[in-house]
């Protein structure tokens, strides 16, 4: 049988015995069904496995892997149906809420990819940090002088080709990051007119609002839509007085990570509620969306 226990201790008592704060650990253990344990063993394809550990006590434990293009184990739960395009393109392992029952998704998949766009300095900070958020990462310039693996030590991969003809032949999914740091608009008219029109997790465009106001214009003269472009996060990053390029690739990494994870991109300081907000619980944004409230922004979702 599936079981789920919780162990932990209150602050009080934590301090009794000298330690600084209380917490508390929840443990979920079952046995591997058959069915999704033969299918991860034969099948290296990336696959999100999805079990069942809150609800009625006939619901615990059933569960189902969903691939790519097919679904094994449990897809019918109970009186309901899991849509399996739910958690398909998950990209973060914990806990989501579907029609009274408490699921845990796990994402099993290669890493994410981060297309670095442009053979400059900051590009070869941004690939550092890249690499250390975990990131498959490939710089890409038509400039073979400026596109080698001598400047990009720590990139995957350093390609030489015009960067609207690599993104065309390029796979990409819904985690995929997408920084354009070319600054001309020969090359970045091109590239973003295709990568705002795909699925993917952060589409940013490096230059001054000047820079940005005349690139929406030769988008919007090309065809793209107003929901089209409000998917472009540009100029790219958050606002942190960043001046080096190390600075700005910090400031563009904490930018793609507060997209990802639903974060303010506010100071912590002198703010309210719970610092690791959990998104997946009903109640979870309710700091985040306050706080943007304050600067009149939308939260991101």
């Amino acid at each position: 049988m599936p079981r789920r226990q919780r162990f932990g201790y209150s602050d009080d008592d934590a301090f009794a015995v000298g330690l600084t704060c209380g917490g508390s650990l929840e443990v979920f253990v079952q046995p591997c069904a058959p069915a999704i344990a033969a299918a991860l063993a034969a099948d290296p394809e990336p696959v999100v496995l999805v079990r069942v550990i809150g609800g009625p006590d006939s619901l615990l434990g059933k569960g189902m892997a969903v691939f790519p293009n097919r679904v094994e184990g449990d897809r019918i739960v109970g009186d309901r149906v899991i849509d399996p395009e739910l958690v398909r393109h998950a990209t973060v392992t914990g806990r989501q809420y579907f029609d009274g029952l408490e699921l845990f998704v796990e994402s099993w998949s290669p890493p994410p990819r981060m297309l670095v766009f442009g053979a400059i300095d900051y590009a070869a900070s941004l690939t550092r940090i890249g690499k250390f958020l975990g990131y498959h990462v490939t710089v890409c310039d038509a400039r073979p002088v400026f596109a080698t693996a001598e400047r990009f030590p720590e990139a995957d991969e350093v390609v030489v080709d015009w960067p609207h003809r690599y993104l065309a032949a390029t796979a990409t999914d819904r985690r995929t990051v997408v920084c354009v740091l070319t600054h001309d608009e020969k090359f970045d008219v091109p590239l973003l007119a295709d990568a705002l029109r795909r699925p993917l997790a952060f589409v940013g465009a490096l230059g001054s609002r000047r820079t940005n106001s005349q690139r929406l214009v030769r988008l919007r003269e090309i065809g793209l839509t107003d929901e089209e472009l409000a998917s472009l996060r540009a100029p790219i990053g958050l606002d942190l007085g960043a001046s080096t390029p190390e600075e700005t690739a910090v400031s563009i990494a904490a930018e793609i990570v507060a997209l990802r994870r639903g974060g303010t991109g506010l100071a912590l300081t002198g703010g309210s509620g719970p610092i690791h907000a959990d998104g997946s619980r009903p109640d979870g944004n309710e700091s985040r969306q306050a706080a943007f409230a304050a600067t009149g922004r939308e939260c991101p979702r």
